[in-house]
């Protein structure tokens, strides 16, 4: 055999390589929502990236003595104390190395250890974290399952007695505060009529169902402990009503005019004038265009009901992430801050991302911009 006639390796791991990713090319251009999917997931891993760096320098760029928050009066003048215990939490070195060597934690899963529980930040944050989400989790379902629909009602019943009403319904959700709806709704239903359960998650005399996923319905549920579990619903009601009373009103009102404009477009004139029943004008053609900018919406929302959880976790002595917050950033309890931080700013990358992905699951323009 002559020499020419011999492959090279190389050139042929080379034609190979190629060949695979040309197919790859291939694949993806014959499936746009995977190209689309792909595109939005290194997007937020970029922006998970940044969301560190902005929590690490605002977290130090914050006035106050860490070492003065945390130590006492007579710890605090001895120097030698002090440069141990900054030391120890690796306070003197320098802001680029104290950022680097917070990402290796990070891929650890170390967020550092709190200060003022001493112990680990995410054992925190593993109990905090899902009290809130079970609080603005329901929330937010409640107020895009009635917000949505008495948006669409208004939006059909356009300028009668109805859409006044709902209007009139949602300026006011919008427009009273939620943490005064908070102390009027405790004090109304709880210190007067005493038909809501107090403050908590649970009653007192009762113990916390066996921890799954945190979220005491769902753990009481799976554990079949229905006491409770009609407990922690019941204590869960009141506080996410009144979380849900501002996302109800901001969601009646845009729904009701995307509404009326997707009704105003030419093929929903068609699809009527066809003789289609209205239901199907209604779901198929007119409620499907108008989601995009609804799930716009009801993601932001998802993210105040979020930042806006810490007055009424306050209120209802809820122990979710807004108190665990709060008393972080009264105490100077650096690690525990940039948790949070982290876990928030991580949240709102999820949920921007899954919001990303409904947009190309419903409208399919989307998949290819």
């Amino acid at each position: 055999m002559s020499p020419r006639s011999v492959p090279s390796k190389g050139v042929g791991g080379s034609q190979v390589g190629g060949g695979g990713r040309l197919l790859s090319r291939r694949l993806l251009a014959r499936h746009p929502l995977a190209r689309f999917l792909l595109r939005r997931t290194a997007t937020a891993v970029l922006l998970a990236l940044g969301v560190t760096l902005v929590t690490f320098v605002l977290t130090n760029l914050v006035p106050g003595d860490p070492a003065a928050a945390n130590l006492g009066q007579r710890a605090i003048g001895d120097p030698a104390i002090v440069a141990q215990w900054r030391h120890e939490n690796g306070l003197d070195k320098p802001l680029p190395v104290q950022y680097v060597t917070y990402l290796g934690n990070l891929l650890h899963g170390d967020l550092g250890e709190s200060q003022q529980s001493h112990q680990s930040v995410w054992t925190d944050l593993s109990t905090a974290v899902p009290a809130t989400l079970e609080l603005a989790g329901t929330a937010i379902v409640i107020s895009v399952i009635v917000g949505v629909a008495f948006g669409v009602v208004a939006a059909l019943r356009r300028d009668r007695f109805t859409d006044q009403l709902l209007r009139v319904v949602s300026l006011l959700g919008v427009s009273v505060p939620t943490f005064w709806l908070a102390l009027l709704a405790f004090y109304v239903f709880f210190y007067r009529l005493g038909i809501a359960p107090g403050s908590g998650r649970i009653s007192p005399d009762l113990t916390a169902p066996p921890h799954v996923t945190g979220l005491y319905t769902v753990d009481a549920a799976l554990a079949g402990q229905w006491d409770v579990f009609s407990s922690a619903l019941g204590h869960l009601m009141l506080p996410t009503l009144v979380l849900a009373a501002y996302t109800i009103g901001l969601l009646t009102r845009f729904t009701r005019s995307a509404v009326l404009e997707v009704l105003s477009q030419d093929y929903v004139r068609s699809a009527r004038a066809k003789g289609l029943p209205a239901r199907v004008v209604l779901f198929r053609y007119t409620l499907r265009a108008a989601l995009v900018p609804i799930i716009t919406v009801a993601g932001l929302a998802f993210g105040s009901l979020l930042s806006g959880t810490v007055l009424v976790e306050s209120i209802f002595a809820w122990p979710g992430i807004g108190q665990y917050a709060y008393k972080s950033a009264t105490n100077l309890d650096l690690p525990a801050v940039m948790g949070v931080g982290l876990v928030v700013g991580a949240i709102y990358v999820i949920v921007n991302l899954v919001v990303d992905v409904l947009y190309g699951v419903i409208d399919p323009r989307v998949r290819v911009t």
